[in-house]
């Protein structure tokens, strides 16, 4: 007579890992979209002026930014402790505004060129001579649009 073993468990089952790969990549993905780059590599020193009343920019795909301080200590055997201009990448001088100005109102949609803004990011230290020389250049270029980066104070209730 034949005998029947009842089953034991063997153990629990394998976890299906067919779509594994999927959620790799789509997690890839999702990470890859939400991720913001840095666009600009600081080259100056800035510490930006503080203010009480700010507003903030709608479209920030809109704003141009031009930035005014003192190159960083690794800069400064290159091109001096005296205040420069930076635009995107490099150094600049009040001259290449114009053009700077231009190249970037030809790579927006010819739609929004006339909101085009120009946010001016200086340092705290900078002289208002130079900030006056960019505003002429911006003038010149008939970027009218101008804003001045600043950073809020926490004001204590009295």
């Amino acid at each position: 007579m034949a005998k029947f073993r009842k089953k034991r468990g063997g153990g629990q089952q394998a976890i299906n890992t067919a779509s594994l790969p999927d959620i790799v990549f789509m997690l890839l993905f999702f990470f890859m979209v939400s991720t913001t780059m840095k666009e600009v590599a600081l080259k100056i020193q800035l510490k930006q002026p503080e203010a009480t009343e700010l507003t903030k920019l709608e479209k920030k795909t809109l704003v141009t930014y031009i930035y005014v301080g003192v190159p960083q200590r690794q800069y400064q055997s290159t091109f001096g402790t005296e205040p420069r201009l930076q635009l995107n990448d490099q150094f600049a001088t009040v001259d290449d505004i114009r053009s700077y100005i231009v190249q970037e109102r030809e790579s927006m949609r010819e739609s929004d060129r006339a909101k085009m803004t120009v946010s001016i990011k200086a340092d705290f230290d900078t002289p208002m001579g130079i900030i006056t020389d960019v505003k002429q250049a911006l003038r010149e270029a008939q970027a009218l649009k101008i804003s001045y980066s600043a950073r809020k104070v926490n004001q204590v209730p009295m």
